[in-house]
């Protein structure tokens, strides 16, 4: 039987299609969690992989392989995109598996077992299933286009809960001194009970589709973990915007024009959703004045 379609994307592919898929994807992410859970113990070799700040390891790479290897032996035709490898696989299909092995690296490189292994199908570039596993708990969330998220679901009861709390991400090649990022920041610290830059956004997704936080924003953030994040919270019930309001299209194509800047997001229940927009909005308006700051700010360092 079809599956319903998405509100939000009008794909409906057909249920049994995606069973195996998701199956695969599933035992993957397992795979992968097991190999994670037993060496994060151990002492890792963790490093730079640029000059923005992000950092690989031995563990990003041991759980890649055992992705990898698992999606191409069942579905040999269809390519993978990976966050340290790249693609595996012709490229050129209308689908393609999307894969952060370590969702959270420089979580675990402080300490911090604040990590994921997430794996995303794609058709068009647009999330028909997602994965998420956090191997510390073992627990895993997924979900197929239309047919709603599956996984623990413990909504948090905490006093605070009247109030809203955030997530926030940002890609690696943001600036600290982005205008734009800290206008947001700033005023997302002014106005809610808490900011949770988690550095982890698929745990952030995962947060908010299982309701202990109520929003998540990005600002210009990394492609690999966002369809299966977005297809997370959408399938839901959260509502996914771009930072004007308007309706979330943005392409996972990492060859589409526009790129980091399109995939700016508002993520939030529809009771949270307008007030997060009215105040990205009003960030907008402070950002040239902090860029003028920064701006004097530096000058006046230069000529001490």
């Amino acid at each position: 039987m079809p599956l319903a379609r998405s509100a939000e994307t009008g794909l409906a592919p057909d249920a049994q299609d995606l069973s195996g898929h998701l199956g695969t994807a599933r035992r993957a992410a397992h795979a992968a969690g097991d190999f994670l859970r037993t060496r994060t113990a151990q002492r890792a070799d963790f490093r730079s992989k640029g000059v923005d700040g992000d950092l690989v390891s031995d563990l990003d790479l041991g759980a890649e392989q055992l992705i990898v290897e698992r999606l191409r032996a069942d579905f040999p035709d269809i390519p993978v995109l990976a966050e340290e490898g790249g693609f595996y696989g012709a490229t050129g299909s209308r689908w393609s598996w999307m894969v952060d092995p370590l969702d959270g690296t420089n979580n675990l490189a402080i300490g911090l077992s604040a990590y994921v292994v997430g794996i995303a199908l794609c058709r068009d570039w647009q999330p028909v299933v997602s994965v998420v596993h956090e191997p510390e708990t073992r627990r895993t969330w997924s979900a197929m286009i239309g047919a709603g998220m599956q996984g623990p679901v413990v909504h948090s009861q905490h006093a605070c809960r009247n109030r809203t709390v955030v997530a926030w991400t940002q890609g690696y090649g943001v600036l600290r001194t982005d205008p734009q990022a800290s206008s947001v920041k700033i005023l997302l610290e002014w106005k809610t009970h808490r900011v949770l830059p988690l550095w982890a956004p698929l745990l952030g997704w995962v947060m908010l589709a299982r309701g202990d936080i109520d929003a998540f924003v990005g600002y210009r953030p990394e492609p690999v973990d966002l369809p299966g994040g977005l297809l997370l919270a959408r399938e839901s019930g959260v509502r996914v915007v771009a930072w004007d309001g308007t309706a979330y299209e943005a392409s996972f194509d990492p060859g589409s024009v526009g790129g980091a800047a399109d995939r700016s997001f508002i993520a939030a229940r529809t009771d949270r959703l307008g007030g997060l927009v009215g105040l990205v909005e009003q960030a907008a308006s402070m950002a040239p004045h902090l860029a003028e700051l920064a701006s004097d700010r530096a000058t006046a360092l230069l000529t001490r």
